[in-house]
Order: C-alpha cells, then structure tokens, then sequence
C-alpha cells in the first residue's frame, strides 16, 4: 500500500511502504496447502479448503485493487512497468516449469516404470520384488489393482469427445483474446469488450465442459484419483491446468471490468497483455494435454 499517490518521476523506481499483502498471501497459502492436505489425507472433507481459499481470494482482491490504483495514479514509470514486465516472464517460466514437472512424472511412468514392472531391465530382480504376472499396457491402475471399480477396472476418456470439444474451445479462445488485443492497439472500444468477453465466456466453458467430464469419469468409468498410476498423474495434470484456466478466465473478467472504465490506452496496456500472455501459456499447456494424456 503506497504512502503517497504522486505522480511518477522517471528517474526514480517507485516503491511500495506499509503493505499487508504479501504476509496475508503467506497466511492464506499455509491455510490453503493446510486444508488440502487434510482433505487428501481424509482428515477433514472439502470444507477444510475453504478458510484458505477465501483468504487467497481477499488478498488478490484487495492486492490487484491496490496496483490499480496505484496505475491509474500515474505514479508507475517506464522501469516500474520493466519489472512487471519480467516479473511476468519469470512467472509463466515457473509454471512451465511446474507443469514440465507432470508431464515428466508421466512419461517416466509410462515408459520406464511400467515397463521395468512388466520384467524389462533386470528380470530376476522384477520377479523376485515386484508384483508377478503383471501386464505392463498403458494405461494401467496397477500393479496392485488400486482404486478404480470394485474389480480394479476403469475406463479412459476418448480424446474426440469432451476433450476434443475443450481443445476447440481454447484455441478459439486464443484467438478471440488476440483480436481483443488488436482492437485494443486500434482504438476500437465495441471490437475489444466484444472479443474480450468472448474469451472470458470460453474460459469459462471450458471449465464447466471439464467439470461434466471429471464427473461422468469418477461416476461410470471408474476414473479417480485413486486409480493408481494413470488416475494419479491424469487428474493432477489436468486438474492444475483446469485450475489455471479458471484463475485466467477470472483475471479476464476482471481485465474485461477495466475495459468498460476505460482504464488501457493502446500504447500503456500491461496488464491486458500481462493476461494475454498467460492465456496463451494455457493453451499450449492443454495442446500437450490433448496430445500426450488424452490421445497417445
């Protein structure tokens, strides 16, 4: 929270005094990681998640709100807005990271782990240790037969139905945020709400698209989190992306709100295109989805 509302110098790089956030966010993200904990080792249910995420959600509220006011002041310079600027690169690299992560955890399994399991590498070893007359195909919920149907059995989403439908989505939901953003360049106010909310209204589908598939796989196909190797890695990569395309509809809302107040000039922008860039990230994410969960 800034002290003073003063115009920007641009020989000086503004600082921020006195602001609670960052040790409200700590707060909240302990809660949060606190309740889901919990709720995975079933020592509360769903509603241990709900003290976190609502400190989560007032933080960034009364943080983003705080940011804004300090733009629309004029008190951000050139080298404020570089550092937003490379926060943000450094941001969508951490999530690249963190979704690299996954996608390695499930090529690892898929094509060592299995198969080393099945009798590959040493196999006197495999016989001796490992479970026997394990068949190594993929995808598997063993080798102990976890989860899944009374009789371990489960059922993959085929990738030409929802998730083919979701794909669709989100690429078209790249490219209503780019005509957005070329709008934006152009001065055409009707042209960027338009488009803008399209994108947000796509997020926003997309989420609900998955939340039918998450519950038609957990009810009639015998998918969950439980179901050994395939279960675990499938929800935890597109369940975290599921969430990043919910937190990136959201910032579009709120991105969307700021358009109608007239807040973007078509050369000062930043958190338009801050938005846009993460948006983008998503949507390669969910190409790796499509390709290496869903249909290989």
């Amino acid at each position: 929270m800034a002290e003073t509302h003063a115009p920007a110098d641009s020989t000086r790089y503004y600082l921020p005094h006195g602001s609670p956030w960052p040790i409200l966010g700590s707060v909240a993200l302990f809660c949060l990681m606190f309740g889901a904990v919990s709720y995975l080792n079933e020592w509360a249910g769903g509603w241990a998640l709900i003290p976190g995420a609502l400190l989560l959600s007032t933080m960034f509220f009364c943080w983003f709100g705080t940011v804004i006011g300090e733009n629309q002041h004029g008190i951000y310079n050139d080298q404020v807005d570089r550092s937003f600027r490379l926060g943000m690169i450094w941001f969508i690299f951490s999530e690249v990271m963190f979704f690299a992560a996954f996608f390695g955890a499930l090529f690892y399994a898929r094509n060592f782990s299995v198969p080393w399991e099945g009798g590959e590498g040493v196999k006197v070893l495999n016989k001796l240790l490992l479970w026997k007359n394990f068949n190594p195909a993929w995808p598997t919920n063993g080798p102990a037969h976890i989860g899944g149907r009374a009789d371990g059995t489960f059922e993959v989403i085929p990738a030409f139905s929802l998730p083919a439908v979701n794909t669709i989505i989100l690429l078209t939901s790249g490219l209503t945020v780019t005509l957005a953003h070329h709008a934006l360049r152009a001065t055409h106010r009707g042209a960027l709400t338009f488009w803008l909310a399209c994108t947000f209204l796509l997020g926003f589908s997309f989420v609900g698209l998955q939340a039918h598939e998450y519950g038609e796989a957990y009810r009639e196909m015998g998918l969950r989190l439980s179901t050994g190797i395939y279960g675990s890695t499938f929800f935890m990569l597109t369940g975290f992306h599921g969430l990043h395309v919910t937190i990136g509809a959201i910032m579009l809302t709120i991105i969307w709100f700021r358009v109608l107040r007239g807040h973007f000039t078509p050369n000062k922008h930043f958190a338009f295109e801050a938005v846009a860039w993460y948006w983008h990230f998503v949507d390669v994410v969910w190409l790796g989805l499509f390709i290496f969960v869903y249909w290989i």
